[in-house]
């Protein structure tokens, strides 16, 4: 029995898909609302709460392997509960930035997290991916309404990672052999600028996404509100204020480990571009 956390989210719901489609059964998806859950046939809908390890004990039931994305609950607890259920393998979801940028708050948290696996009993499989293609649905409300875009650092390439590949990953170490204690960064193909990602997105709607590169200060004042100024700082470094070589880095690690090319940005803008209308 393989239990996906995060089931509805970005990549936990390709990984249900693909683990459905590549015959791996038993799958359970964890949901806070099994009732609202749009899983493939065959798939359970379990429902369980991160923040609340107790109600974990239900959906671990017969879990022999466990895809685990952090920052959602109480990490100890969570891989105690796990341990105590039989669960024998974890893939976890860390960060690039363990890598690249050790200070920053959240870097320090995945970090933590992926000490705790490592000592937890269990094996373990961490995945370290860098910035998601996803992230540019921040821009969906401004293209629909002004066919627009306003960011900081427009051509600066990062090698984005498509969320799909991330759970092919995570679907190969969960289902195939020689991936307990190994550590994998997780990469896009290429290098992609904010100028790129919006040029990707115009074709697959067909029509132009013009780009506006405002201030860092700028950028700052339009972020905090939402995702608190200490983070947005953090963002900002991240994706132009404070790049470093190995962040930049394009990895093979995608094909390596699935034997299939990682996917491109465009692929992605294509995939989803009914959000951008």
């Amino acid at each position: 029995m393989i239990l996906v956390t995060g089931a509805t989210g970005n990549i936990g719901s390709a990984l249900v898909r693909q683990l459905h489609g590549a015959g791996a059964s038993p799958v359970r998806g964890l949901t806070r609302d099994a009732a609202r859950a749009s899983f493939p046939d065959g798939v359970e809908a379990v429902e369980g709460d991160l923040t609340r390890p107790a109600s974990l004990k239900p959906a671990l039931d017969g879990v022999r392997s466990l895809f685990l994305v952090p920052g959602m609950g109480a990490h100890a607890d969570v891989l105690t509960a796990a341990r105590q259920a039989g669960v024998e393998h974890v893939v976890l979801v860390s960060s690039i930035t363990v890598r690249t940028h050790p200070h920053l708050p959240a870097a320090a948290e995945n970090l933590a997290v992926e000490r705790l696996l490592q000592d937890s009993g269990m094996s373990w499989t961490i995945l370290r991916p860098t910035q998601f293609a996803s992230n540019t649905l921040w821009w969906a409300e401004s293209i629909r309404e002004h066919r627009a875009i306003q960011v900081p650092y427009a051509d600066t390439g990062l090698p984005t990672v498509h969320p799909a590949d991330i759970a092919a990953v995570a679907r190969t170490a969960l289902t195939g052999p020689g991936h307990h204690g190994r550590t994998y960064a997780l990469t896009g193909p290429e290098r992609i600028t904010p100028r790129q990602q919006a040029r990707a997105i115009g074709t697959a709607l067909g029509h132009d996404v013009s780009v506006e590169e405002i201030s860092r200060e700028e950028a700052h004042r339009q972020m905090a509100p939402f995702m608190g100024a200490q983070t947005a700082h953090a963002v900002l470094d991240l994706t132009g204020g404070d790049v470093n070589d190995e962040l930049l880095t394009v990895h093979d690690t995608v094909s390596h480990v699935t034997g299939s090319p990682a996917r491109p940005f465009a692929q992605w803008a294509a995939e989803n571009v009914a959000a951008f209308r």
